[in-house]
């Protein structure tokens, strides 16, 4: 699986999907869901609150709303909005994006960083897991990952770790 690392706006980016770092409740107040909710529309948000509680560990797909994806992927990084993550539960929700785009067969998906916002997962740590994570998927549709984001730390943990 090809993977990308790029600096800027995740909803700028080309690619089916996008993978916000959600909460169980499926509310998007602050951070890349925030951004999300206010681009792309309030029933992205009410669609995602509809099929809570997400459990950590477990992904659900909504509309995109008004933003050029063929659909958002909200994988919680957190139980609760604005709550601590760790790498574990970045693990998990890496995981369960990638399960759920390549079910829906999916050629390409972009992620954010996960849990390094207002869960507080240190931005290498977080690097680390992501890419572990999608290294090790045994894709059968997904042949692309785009990592992008506005955090130029985030972005320079993600080369670190694919030694770029």
């Amino acid at each position: 699986m090809d993977i990308k690392v790029l600096k800027g706006d995740l909803l700028s980016v080309e690619a089916d999907a996008i993978v916000n770092p959600a909460n169980s409740r499926g509310l998007m107040g602050g951070g890349v869901a925030g951004v999300i909710k206010r681009r792309g529309g309030e029933e992205i948000e009410r669609e995602a609150v509809s099929k809570a509680p997400i459990p950590v560990g477990s992904a659900v797909l909504t509309t995109a709303g008004s933003l050029p994806f063929k659909a958002v992927i909200h994988a919680p990084t957190m139980e609760e909005p604005a709550s601590p993550s760790d790498e574990e539960k970045v693990r998990k929700a890496v995981r369960a994006a990638l399960e759920l785009a390549d079910r829906e067969c999916f050629e390409v998906i972009a992620f954010p960083g996960m849990g390094t916002g207002v869960g507080g997962v240190p931005k290498e740590v977080a690097a680390r897991a992501m890419l572990e994570e999608i290294r090790s998927f045994p894709a059968k549709c997904l042949k692309k990952v785009v990592l992008v984001d506005v955090d130029e730390e985030m972005v320079r943990a993600w080369e670190e770790v694919l030694g770029l």
